[in-house]
């Protein structure tokens, strides 16, 4: 617990949070550590986010506020017995709201079935209509299987119902960037760029993006900012 506390204190000094209370009063402090947790997942640090998730769900096992960003680190570290049980749990809880139907399908897009991930996105989605957590998973399932249209009606949808993430305006562009419509891919990737300038997914599809279109130097200084990134992170995985 006082490792997460720490690394909640870091996240939060991170987000220009104010540091009076201490480890003690993150401890305790939900939604401060979900912030934290949410920092942490949105830069990348997977296993950081999971360690102050999972501190959260020490304190309350079924916090609302926590499982959508705990699911999604726990799909991002590969941890299949852990999710499915989670999964399990919740389904039989609280089987009439989105969360457990979003984690059945962060398993089986996990798994590489996506067909039964798209399956249980769209019920979590019908339960909840803006639930974007789920719409980013339908569009990512949707993306997998090469089918661009239905997933760009998955991300947009999510990006009016969670305006502040760049992760539906990056899965926009990456499916421009698939189907070779480069210009539309920079206009999205942009924009997710804007949102978050310092995200390596974005950055390294901002390479991929300047490569694709003959401008090697360009591709050369983004992919350069990605490995500067991966290397400290990976020192403190």
């Amino acid at each position: 617990a006082g490792g997460a506390a720490e690394e909640a204190e870091r996240a939060l000094a991170a987000l220009g949070a104010p540091a009076e209370g201490g480890t003690l009063r993150l401890a305790r402090n939900a939604d401060l550590l979900v912030a934290a947790a949410e920092y942490e997942y949105a830069h990348g640090r997977y296993r950081q986010c999971y360690a102050l998730t999972s501190q959260v769900l020490g304190l309350d096992p079924f916090e609302p506020s926590v499982l959508p960003v705990h699911i999604c680190s726990m799909a991002r570290l590969k941890l299949h017995s852990e999710l499915f049980s989670l999964a399990h749990e919740l389904v039989e809880e609280y089987p009439q709201q989105a969360v457990p139907w979003f984690a059945v399908g962060c398993f089986y897009h996990m798994v590489s079935d996506f067909e039964s991930a798209r399956r249980y996105f769209s019920k979590a989605t019908t339960l909840n209509h803006r639930f974007a957590p789920a719409w980013v998973g339908f569009g990512h399932a949707f993306a997998a299987q090469d089918e661009s249209d239905q997933a760009m009606a998955a991300y947009r949808t999510a990006s009016r119902l969670f305006p502040g993430s760049h992760t539906p305006w990056l899965g926009i562009g990456m499916e421009y960037l698939r189907t070779n419509h480069l210009p539309l891919a920079m206009h999205y990737i942009k924009q997710a760029h804007a949102i978050a300038p310092h995200e390596p997914a974005v950055l390294h599809e901002l390479g991929v993006l300047h490569y694709a279109s003959g401008e090697y130097a360009e591709a050369a200084d983004y992919f350069t900012r990605v490995a500067e990134h991966e290397l400290p992170r990976r020192g403190r995985a």
